[in-house]
């Protein structure tokens, strides 16, 4: 029943609509009705700038990392796990947003900083390298995404991290099903331009 209650925190831990909050309150607008309308980091870039998609940048990583800490703190690598998808299914599909939010890749990257940093690491290193060659932020994300079961593999993890790691890359590529529309149109933006 802990176990239970636990997973249930970090889904609403998850559920804290950061980019949302930090549009409001810092810039004044509803991150919905502005850039692509979606509640992440890189609307937030396009549209309000750097300094308020850092903050909920850090925001979004703080609920991932918190709860894959909860987990490993109460439970071990199940919980671990357990509680790390919590998050990103939370940040996903928000209670608080009437279940509509972003695309789970920071808070992703924020339990993966906690539980499997060696494998952040190494993805982090492919997202970096197609964004700075190509502009795409969505494409390094599926890219990054799509490596991850991969490199969880071939680092010899434990099975509940192998189980996590194609759970949150199959969410993440899903999600990004119009990005992957709009990268085989040649109508994406890049990181440099002003969404629509």
């Amino acid at each position: 029943m802990k176990e239970v209650l636990l997973v249930l925190l970090c889904y609403v831990i998850g559920s804290i609509p950061f980019s949302y909050l930090c549009s409001r309150f810092l810039g004044g607008v509803d991150i919905r009705s502005r850039g692509t309308g979606n509640v992440g980091a890189t609307n937030v870039l396009r549209t309000l700038g750097i300094k308020i998609a850092l903050a909920s940048l850090g925001g979004d990583l703080l609920k991932g990392m918190l709860s894959a800490w909860i987990g490993l703190h109460f439970g071990g690598e199940i919980l671990a796990a357990g509680c790390a998808t919590a998050a990103v299914v939370g940040h996903c599909w928000p209670v608080f947003l009437g279940y509509k939010g972003g695309k789970g890749v920071a808070t992703s990257a924020g339990a993966l900083l906690v539980i499997m940093p060696p494998v952040l690491l190494m993805i982090l290193a492919t997202f970096v390298t197609i964004i700075a060659v190509t502009r795409y932020v969505s494409l390094g994300s599926i890219c990054a995404a799509a490596l991850l079961p991969l490199t969880v593999l071939i680092t010899r993890q434990p099975w509940p991290y192998i189980v996590m790691s194609f759970v949150l890359a199959t969410m993440v590529i899903i999600l990004h099903r119009g990005n992957i529309e709009r990268l085989r149109n040649g109508t994406e933006k890049k990181i440099n331009e002003k969404a629509l």
